[in-house]
């Protein structure tokens, strides 16, 4: 027998409609035959049937329905031979819409008919013993003919309404899922917006105090330099602390010169990239200053995962590479001399109604704490023990440029491993062609 088509709709332990479905059979109880204790029998086991309805589907929620309908008929036919001489004549027929109903409320409309079917078959089972004994006349017929048809008309009925109040909910709950999506996609504009709106006026900041810090640190340079000549080898003590001087300067003046490029507007020229060349022309800038630096390949092991036929998006390609850079720069730092996997994956994407490419650079580092993902990528916020935390406001800023947009996620999805993943997506420009 065909399966019900919605097993969540389901009754609940008890409640007060079940109460009156009691006082109804106790009314059928008081009523003739009332001797019969296999009525009253019977008539007792359908109450605790429709008691245990709710509690048999929650337990078998694929097949429950179908026990509960096959015991509705057994007990309706059952209910039919202790209700006469002789079953057909019953005036207790009208039980069998209970499995009927039932069959309706759970199962799609061809299972319903079937299981209709099978209880007018049930209720007419007891015509086989009622032609040994009588002769059934053409009214007869007409009459049972009649109540079968009943039967199934009762079944639809119940059966129209049913579906079309499941098509009702699904709908209710695909747009509580459009509203909860679109709420949530509101949410991020406004937080980019917001994260934006503050980047702009950090930088405009920046820039002002960048350029007051840089004047007093040139003279500061200049003049430890020329100290430094004149002292030559006379003061070993002075030499040394005009060396720490000028480190610092230096230092200071690599500080001021980010500063400035968090704080410089940008001034894309985009023009259709692949993206793929550009993340991986940013890996072997990374891979090669971190060989220099160690005097040995860095102990990480690269994996790629490129989508075929990616289509071209607009891209300012230095700023982009300088974005990638940082990001896989960072992975590098995040795993450190231990070593680990970086994986970087691009594939076609579809974000707030545009078709673009996503970009995933994950690593098996320790990850970004849960209290620091909505942070990120403000300014002076940074895991790393040195760094003042301007390198991914500075990615954001780049990705914000593109009307992209760039969030962090668990490395989990990495084959179960440790990590962070960066996730970037540009949108591809009207007419992109694959490449």
């Amino acid at each position: 027998m065909t399966e019900p088509t919605i097993s969540d709709q389901q009754r609940s332990a008890f409640n007060w409609m079940d109460v009156l479905w009691l006082l109804f059979l106790a009314g059928l109880a008081v009523l003739p035959p009332v001797a019969e204790i296999h009525k009253q029998l019977t008539l007792l086991a359908i109450g605790v049937a429709q008691l245990s309805e709710g509690w048999l589907l929650r337990k078998m929620p694929q097949r429950g329905a179908t026990y509960v309908v096959l015991l509705k008929t057994a007990l309706a036919t059952l209910l039919i031979d202790h209700t006469g001489e002789v079953g057909i004549n019953s005036s207790y027929w009208p039980v069998y819409f209970l499995p009927v109903v039932t069959a309706a409320e759970y199962f799609s409309p061809v299972a319903t008919l079937l299981w209709t079917t099978l209880a007018s078959a049930a209720y007419c089972s007891y015509l086989y013993p009622a032609l040994q004994e009588y002769e059934i006349t053409e009214e007869s017929y007409g009459l049972l003919t009649m109540r079968i048809l009943f039967f199934f008309l009762a079944a639809m009925v119940v059966n129209r309404f049913v579906v079309e109040n499941r098509k009702q909910m699904k709908r209710y709950q695909d747009l509580a899922e459009t509203l909860a999506e679109t709420n949530r996609r509101l949410e991020q504009a406004q937080e980019q917006a917001r994260r934006s709106e503050r980047l702009a006026a950090l930088g405009q900041m920046s820039a002002g105090l960048a350029h007051e810090i840089r004047n007093p640190l040139g003279v500061i340079k200049g003049s430890v330099e020329m100290l430094h000549q004149k002292l030559g080898e006379s003061d070993a003590l002075s030499t040394e602390l005009a060396g720490y001087i000028s480190s610092e300067t230096n230092r200071l003046s690599a500080l001021v010169t980010r500063f400035l490029d968090f704080a410089r507007p940008l001034h894309l020229e985009l023009l259709p990239q692949d993206v793929t060349a550009v993340l991986d022309h940013a890996l072997q800038s990374v891979a090669l200053t971190n060989k220099d630096k160690n005097n040995e390949e860095a102990p990480v092991r690269v994996e790629r995962q490129y989508e075929a036929n990616l289509p071209r998006v607009p891209l300012d390609e230095s700023l982009t590479e300088q974005a990638f850079v940082n990001l896989i720069q960072n992975a590098y730092d995040a795993m450190g001399s231990n070593g680990g996997t970086l994986r970087l994956s691009a594939a076609r994407s579809y974000s707030s109604g545009r078709n673009g490419v996503e970009v995933r650079i994950e690593d098996t580092g320790p990850g970004v704490p849960a209290e620091l993902r909505e942070q990120i990528f403000n300014p002076f916020v940074t895991t790393k023990k040195t760094g003042v935390g301007l390198g991914l406001s500075i990615v954001s800023r780049i990705v914000d440029g593109h009307h992209g947009t760039i969030r962090v996620e668990d490395g989990k999805g990495a084959g179960n491993r440790q990590g962070a993943s960066f996730v970037l997506f540009f949108p591809a420009g009207h007419g992109a062609a694959a490449t």
